[in-house]
C-alpha cells in the first residue's frame, strides 16, 4: 500500500484514518466514513481500486465535478471514466464496451443510473470491486441536501451482496449517520468519524453593513488568489458581480438563472484559473474540486451549519492556509424564517427552524467558532483557544454587562414589548426621531439612558442578549423583541451577565494568517504557477490537477534540481514525475541562474584608481 501511495499519488504517508479505511474495504467490509473536505476521501476508494480486481463504481450527485475527478485520476495513471447525461450516444456506447471488457478501474456515475434496469443488468455482467457512495448525506431526509434519486441506492446491497459498499460524507450528525446506515442497509459497517477540525481554515464572522465594500476590501487582501463568494439570491450575485467588475476585480457569476452553457463556461474558467473569483448562489450546488481556493466569503447567512461547513470546506483543500468569512445581519434571519414558515411539511419546518437557530448561534455568539462547529457535529473541542478564528485572536476582554443589559431589557418592557431592534436602540440612545415623539417614548424615564455610548455598542449588546437567550425575536417579516424568563431575572437582580467584547467593538480589518506553510520563494512560486498554467491549458485541465499549490510551495522552498529530489516533493508520483519532472526542474534551474546573475550584477565595482 505504501509503495502504491508513493508511486501513484506521490505521498509518503497516509492522512489520518485513510489506511484503516482502505484495509477494511480491501477486506470487503462495508464502511461508513465521515471525513471533512480536504482530508483525502477519494484516496480511500481509489487505492482499493488499484488493489482489488474489477471496477470501482463511484456514485456522485455532482455531474460538473465528475470530469475534474476523472481528469485527476487519469493524471495519476489510473483507468477512469464518467457516465452521465452530458455524454452523447456514441460516447455512451463506447463506454459500455469498456465496462463490459473490464477496462476501467474507476467509473463515476450519477445516482439516477440505479433507476435504469438496463444499467443494472450491465453491472451484473461485470466484476465490481467496490461501490463508493459520495455525498452520502443526500440519502437522508435529516441531511441538509436530501435527494430522492439517492433512495434507489438502497437496492445495491441486495443486487450485489458480495461487493463492499463504502459511504462517504463530509457533513453528518450522529442522527444523519444512523439514518444513512439504515437506508443503505450497510451490514456491520466499519465506522469512521474523523475530526471535523480543519486547522488550516481561519473562521471569521463580521457584522454586515456595506457588504459590497466589505467584500471588495477582503478581495484586495487576497490579491492574485482564488476565492468563492456565496450569496442567497441571483439578484445579489448579479449586483455584486457588476460592482466588483466595475471596481477592477474580474469575477464571474454562477446561478440557476444562467444557461447551462454559461454556467459550465464560467465554472470551467474558474477551475482553470482564467478567472480567480466566482460568485454563486448558495441554493445552487457547485461541483468544485479545486484545491487552491484561498478564501470563501458568505455575503448572506446560510440556512444551516451543514451547508456552511461544506461551502467553507471548499477553501484550502490542499492543506494550505485559507480564510472563511461570514457577513452576518439579523435581517437575513428574517428572510430565511419567512421561507421556512411557508413549508407545508410540519416536521420539515421544525427541522429547518432548529438548524437555522444553530446557524444563528454560530454567527452571533461571541465564543470560539471552531468550538461551535465541532460541537454541532458531536465532537468536543477541549482547547481553551483555537488560535485560528476571529474570537480567539481578537483583543477581547470579558466584561460584566449586567447593568447595561438591564437598561435594554427595561426599555423593551417599558415600551410594551411591541418594537423591533432598531427602534429600541433609538430609544436607549435618545435618538430624536419623529416616531419616538409621536409615541411619547421620549417622555419615559428610560429614554436616552444609554446616550453616553455609541449605537454600535448597543447593537452589539442587543445581539449578545438575544444570543444568550435573555431576549428573543417574535414574528417573521417584522420581528419584535420580547423578554425571556432569564431577562426577568436580570431585571430582578438575580442573574448577572458577561460578554467577551473587543475593546473597540469593531471587527479587525486584517485577517490573521495561519502559520502552516513554511516560508517559500514567492518569485519562484509565481514562475512555477505560470508553467503549471501553460501545461494545464495545453491539456485542457485545471492547473491544480497538474500539481497543487502545496506541491509548488515545496518546490519553491527546497529547489529540487534533480529527479531524485523532485520525487520527494508531496504529490509528485511516478506518472507525474515522468510527464513533468524535467520541465519543472529546468524552470527551477533557470530561475536559480537568473538569481545568481542578478546577485553578481549587484556587487559594486571596486575602484582601482
Amino acid at each position: 500500500m505504501l509503495e502504491k501511495l508513493r508511486e501513484i499519488f506521490g505521498f509518503t504517508s497516509f492522512k489520518a484514518c485513510q489506511e484503516e479505511i482502505i484495509r477494511n474495504i480491501i477486506a470487503k467490509r462495508h464502511a461508513f466514513v465521515v471525513m471533512p473536505t480536504g482530508s483525502g476521501k477519494s484516496l480511500c476508494y481509489q487505492m482499493p481500486a488499484k488493489i482489488l480486481m474489477g471496477t470501482t463504481i463511484i456514485i456522485s450527485p455532482l455531474i460538473s465535478l465528475m470530469k475534474d475527478q476523472v481528469d485527476a485520476a487519469l493524471e495519476n495513471g489510473m483507468k477512469a471514466a464518467f457516465l452521465n447525461s452530458s455524454l452523447d450516444y456514441k460516447h455512451i456506447t463506447n463506454l459500455y464496451r469498456r465496462i463490459r471488457n473490464n477496462e476501467l478501474e474507476l467509473l463515476y456515475i450519477a445516482p439516477e443510473r440505479f433507476a435504469m434496469q438496463n444499467f443494472i443488468e450491465l453491472l451484473k455482467g461485470v466484476r465490481i470491486s467496490l461501490f463508493a457512495i459520495d455525498e452520502a448525506h443526500c440519502i437522508s431526509e435529516w441531511g441538509h441536501d436530501f435527494r430522492p434519486d439517492y433512495l434507489s441506492l438502497s437496492k445495491i446491497v441486495e443486487l450485489f451482496p458480495d461487493t463492499p459498499i463504502a459511504a462517504f460524507t463530509a457533513t453528518a450528525t450522529l442522527k444523519v449517520q444512523t439514518d444513512i446506515i439504515k437506508k443503505l442497509k450497510l451490514r456491520s459497517p466499519y465506522i469512521v468519524r474523523a475530526s471535523f477540525d480543519r486547522k488550516n481554515l481561519f473562521y471569521r464572522v463580521e457584522k454586515k453593513e456595506n457588504y459590497k465594500l466589505q467584500i471588495l476590501n477582503h478581495i484586495k487582501e487576497h490579491s492574485n488568489e482564488s476565492g468563492i463568494i456565496y450569496c442567497t439570491t441571483r439578484n445579489t450575485v448579479e449586483g455584486l458581480t457588476c460592482f466588483l467588475n466595475n471596481n477592477g476585480i474580474k469575477v464571474l457569476p454562477y446561478h440557476a438563472g444562467l444557461s447551462k452553457e454559461e454556467r459550465s463556461n464560467n465554472q470551467d474558467a474558474f477551475n482553470k484559473d482564467n478567472v480567480l473569483i466566482i460568485i454563486a448562489t448558495i441554493a445552487f450546488g457547485m461541483g468544485i474540486d479545486k484545491s487552491n481556493i484561498r478564501f470563501v466569503i458568505h455575503a448572506d447567512l446560510p440556512k444551516n451549519i451543514e451547508s456552511y461547513y461544506q461551502e467553507t470546506g471548499r477553501a484550502g483543500r490542499d492543506g494550505e492556509p485559507a480564510d472563511c468569512i461570514l457577513l452576518f445581519s439579523r435581517a437575513d434571519i428574517i428572510k430565511l424564517r419567512y421561507h421556512i414558515n411557508k413549508l407545508q411539511d410540519d416536521s420539515k419546518r421544525k427541522v429547518d427552524s432548529y438548524k437555522l437557530t444553530q446557524m444563528v448561534k454560530y454567527a452571533s455568539h461571541n465564543v470560539c467558532r471552531r468550538k461551535t462547529l465541532l460541537e454541532y457535529f458531536n465532537q468536543k473541542h477541549t482547547d481553551t483557544s483555537c488560535s485560528n478564528c476571529d474570537v480567539c485572536t481578537n483583543n477581547a476582554d470579558k466584561i460584566d454587562i449586567t447593568e447595561d443589559a438591564a437598561k435594554i431589557i427595561s426599555t423593551v418592557q417599558k415600551t410594551g414589548q411591541r418594537f423591533g431592534i432598531k427602534y429600541l436602540i433609538d430609544v436607549v440612545a435618545g435618538a430624536a426621531t419623529k416616531r419616538i415623539r409621536e409615541l411619547n417614548h421620549d417622555k419615559i424615564k428610560i429614554y436616552g439612558v444609554g446616550k453616553d455610548k455609541p449605537k454600535r455598542y448597543w447593537s452589539f449588546l442587543m445581539d449578545e442578549l438575544i444570543a444568550q437567550q435573555v431576549l428573543y425575536q417574535d414574528g417573521t417579516e417584522y420581528p419584535i423583541v420580547r423578554i425571556t424568563s432569564n431577562g426577568i431575572q436580570v431585571l430582578n437582580g438575580t442573574h448577572s451577565l458577561s460578554a467577551c467584547m473587543n475593546r473597540e467593538v469593531e471587527p479587525k480589518t486584517k485577517l490573521k494568517k495561519t502559520q502552516i506553510s513554511s516560508s517559500y520563494d514567492e518569485k519562484l512560486f509565481q514562475k512555477l504557477r505560470i508553467l503549471r498554467k501553460h501545461l494545464a491549458d495545453e491539456q485542457r485541465v485545471p492547473p491544480y490537477i497538474i500539481f497543487s499549490d502545496k506541491s509548488l510551495h515545496e518546490m519553491s522552498s527546497s529547489y529540487p534540481i534533480q529527479i531524485s529530489a523532485m520525487k520527494e516533493i508531496n504529490g509528485v508520483g511516478e506518472i507525474k514525475l515522468k510527464r513533468y519532472g524535467n520541465l519543472f526542474i529546468n524552470e527551477i534551474k533557470s530561475y536559480l541562474q537568473e538569481q545568481k546573475a542578478l546577485a553578481v550584477s549587484e556587487i559594486p565595482m571596486r575602484n582601482t584608481n
